[in-house]
């Protein structure tokens, strides 16, 4: 980090109860047991423990300070054995600043946007129904310079403020997914994040459960324009839906796909990578991408839009392509014993990412097309129409065998359901046959990345 003791202490608004190092911590933690020397622990308060009883270990482990609430910051300066009340706070374990914040977490966030405005560095945020991580992703490959993003999922309102907090010093481009589980979070990650540019994939049904309504969704995802600078530019589909209403307060649009700003032509897959001319204010350029899925050109528009957004040029993108990889459980392509090809691609679901996977499967060909479904979740009253719905492109696109995991899966009508993901390992082992390419996807409540390691045992 940039900011040391007395700054963190400005920037929290935590009380300073024991000083240590001169030197800025190395990072922030929230698990004390990965917590080491130079870093700085927060005792977040949980459903069922409080992080700050195990401050204490923290510090043994050589941690650079903690952050707790002021019960367990008074307990570790007590069991130190001074009281700095009235005199210059001195460390009771030698080296370890102790802060006392009445909201840890909300001190951790509010340390994260001053570590942002500290660093300089310019910030993209990325959200949306279906495509966030994939954009992220392939953001974080493109846009050049020094450039830091989320590692996996650390996209919500506790792992977005760690990613800024772990920036190296020189970062000059934070990528950061802002993920959405229910009102206001979009908003209040954007008020950490305080973004520059930012891209919105796309709105679909995904938390409609929690949510009421796509429209209620596309409001939300659309806090993020809200936060955006006077000369901040919003990233968003030629085809937005409900989003299009909020587009109108974007302070500069850049739109992607058919007949938009950032768009694609001569297209071409050849030793399952992808080539397009990529087009975009002015400029043109050819990628080769290391991938062959129709969905991700569509992801890489979008991250090359937020490219753009920031300065770059198309050349300084297309040079980087080659380097692109995507987070776990994303498309994986593995090969099987008997030329069967497991395509992994459990991380989640919902209606648009299930038939962007059918579109893939098909394209993939084979001896035989298999699709492993597990169910959607938080799709409201109308999950059985979605599941259906799905079952049904599934045949259109001539997918060969469905396979439906778990009761939702009931309503894909699949040629087989089985309960569970134990039950479909022990089905694709007797009738999965040479040449198969076989897609595994649900939402992750059904545990689905479990079949593709089982799959995987002994083929290695």
């Amino acid at each position: 980090m940039r900011l040391g003791g007395a700054e963190i202490a400005a920037a929290t608004g935590a009380q300073v109860l024991a000083e240590g190092s001169t030197e800025p911590p190395r990072r922030a933690v929230i698990d004390s047991s990965s917590a080491g020397p130079g870093d700085l622990f927060f005792g977040l308060r949980g459903e069922n423990r409080d992080g700050g009883e195990f401050a204490a270990g923290a510090i043994e482990a050589g941690a650079w300070g903690v952050v707790v609430g002021p019960e367990h910051a008074d307990r570790l300066v007590d069991a130190g054995g001074k009281s700095v009340a009235g005199s210059d706070p001195v460390s009771p374990f030698g080296s370890a600043w102790i802060f006392a914040a009445d909201d840890p977490l909300a001190a951790l966030q509010s340390l994260a946007t001053a570590n942002r405005r500290a660093l300089g560095a310019r910030v993209l945020g990325v959200t949306g129904s279906v495509g966030k991580t994939s954009v992220k992703d392939i953001a974080r490959t493109l846009l050049p310079g020094r450039v830091h993003a989320n590692a996996q999922n650390f996209n919500t309102e506790i792992g977005l403020p760690l990613t800024i907090l772990e920036a190296p010093d020189d970062t000059e481009i934070l990528v950061l997914e802002m993920a959405m589980r229910g009102f206001g979070q979009i908003a209040e990650l954007a008020a950490i994040a305080e973004p520059d540019a930012a891209i919105v994939t796309n709105v679909g049904p995904v938390h409609v459960e929690q949510m009421g309504s796509i429209e209620a969704i596309a409001a939300e995802k659309a806090a993020v324009i809200d936060a955006l600078p006077a000369e901040g530019v919003v990233v968003a589909p030629v085809a937005a839906g409900e989003l299009e209403p909020h587009l109108e307060r974007a302070p500069r649009l850049l739109r992607f796909g058919d007949g938009g700003d950032v768009s694609a032509s001569e297209a071409s897959i050849e030793s399952a990578k992808l080539s397009a001319l990529i087009r975009a204010v002015g400029e043109q350029e050819r990628f080769q991408f290391p991938f062959n899925e129709p969905y991700n050109l569509t992801n890489a528009l979008a991250a090359i839009g937020g490219g753009i957004a920031l300065g770059a040029h198309l050349s300084d993108m297309a040079v980087r392509a080659d380097g692109i990889g995507f987070s776990r459980f994303r498309g994986e392509q593995i090969k099987l014993a008997d030329g069967i090809l497991l395509v992994n691609d459990c991380y989640n679901a919902n209606p648009v990412s299930m038939r962007a996977a059918l579109d893939q499967l098909a394209i993939l060909g084979g001896m035989r097309t298999v699709a492993v479904l597990g169910g959607m979740g938080e799709l409201g009253p109308e999950s059985a129409d979605y599941h259906r719905a799905v079952g049904e492109y599934a045949r259109e696109k001539g997918t060969d065998y469905v396979l439906g995991v778990g009761a939702l899966a009931r309503d894909y009508e699949p040629d087989e359901l089985v309960a569970d993901p134990g039950e479909a390992v022990e089905w694709l082992e007797t009738h999965l046959e040479a040449g198969d390419v076989v897609l595994i996807k649900g939402s992750r409540s059904v545990g689905m990345e479990g079949i593709a390691v089982e799959l995987q045992v002994g083929t290695e």
